[in-house]
């Protein structure tokens, strides 16, 4: 690896993990507003002035054609199944710890390598498919159906995780059809335009620093995608995807000194178990898309009559 690829790499992962510390911040201020306004309106406050804040980055870097996107009808299921997701995560963090909240909702990895056989056309290995039950596993930990009562916040989250991976899912298929910066332009619009129709019915007036809140969690999360964009510039997904669970930490630093929240012993052992699982997953599909890449070169050096001595290239079944 040269200096500058690893100079990228370093430079990568610190932006994710600058990244996953700023949205947790706009996360504990739509927890704040929540106790004084619906969700609904914290929601579009969210996309609302994130696209404020969006807009002029995106009219300065690109011009109006490039603007035009690829796969329209797809950008728009993309956003909406986004702004789902967001509006199912604040109204469970509007009666659950935003820790707690979080770590169900991290379970769109497993979700996503679950339904990649049928959506994506990827096979998925024993190994990875038993990952995906134990990291279902940590879910059921910390839900502990049976032991305590399953609230509408927990039911929640589950689906704003369930749903997220179906935005990520659509995200992999936006792959290389626009920027991200576009993709998350277009993202921000949908959710800025179809709320601006909703919240009529539901406003509450917001006093001027509740207002000044609303704009900080549209710039805090306007930023923290920019720095999750630049991250991916600059390092591959398969090697900043495991620092994604940094947001934990943060989350959880905030739950405690704003709301005096702090995960019990079980929610941690499930959260590790979700964690782990979900580390291991993307571990095992960066060794096999280096596997899938390996034998695609041996194949093409066969066909122009190269000899490879099986030494010299690692082989052997990823499962």
């Amino acid at each position: 690896m040269s200096a500058e690829i690893r100079q990228n790499t370093t430079s990568g992962i610190l932006l994710i993990l600058v990244a996953m510390t700023l949205v947790p911040m706009m996360d504990g201020i739509a927890k704040v507003l929540s106790a004084r306004y619906p969700v609904m309106e914290i929601v579009w406050a969210r996309y609302f002035f994130h696209l404020l804040f969006l807009l002029p980055v995106v009219f300065a870097k690109y011009t109006v054609r490039d603007l035009l996107p690829e796969k329209p009808i797809l950008q728009v299921i993309r956003g909406g199944l986004l702004l789902a997701s967001t509006g199912l995560f604040f109204a469970a963090l509007a009666v659950m710890p935003l820790a707690d909240a979080l770590a169900l909702v991290f379970i769109s990895p497993l979700v996503v390598t679950a339904l990649s056989p049928l959506l994506l056309g990827e096979s998925v290995g024993r190994r990875r498919w038993a990952a995906v039950v134990v990291g279902f596993v940590g879910a059921l930990i910390i839900i502990r159906p049976g032991v305590t009562d399953i609230g509408s916040g927990t039911v929640m989250a589950v689906l704003a995780g369930t749903i997220y991976a179906f935005y990520l899912i659509a995200t992999r298929k936006l792959s290389g059809t626009a920027p991200p910066l576009i993709t998350l332009m277009y993202t921000a619009l949908l959710g800025a335009v179809v709320m601006s129709m909703i919240v009529p019915f539901f406003w509450l007036r917001p006093s001027l620093n509740d207002l000044v809140m609303m704009m900080a969690m549209g710039g805090i999360a306007a930023l923290g995608h920019y720095f999750l964009i630049k991250a991916v510039e600059l390092a591959p997904v398969s090697v900043l995807a495991p620092f994604g669970y940094s947001e934990i930490i943060m989350a959880t630093v905030i739950g405690y000194v704003l709301f005096g929240d702090f995960p019990d012993n079980w929610t941690w052992i499930g959260i590790a178990v979700i964690v782990a699982s979900g580390i291991y997953i993307s571990l095992r599909e960066r060794r096999v898309k280096e596997h899938l890449a390996t034998d695609a070169i041996m194949v093409a050096q066969a066909q122009e009559g190269v000899v490879i001595a099986p030494e010299t290239t690692p082989r052997g079944k990823v499962r």
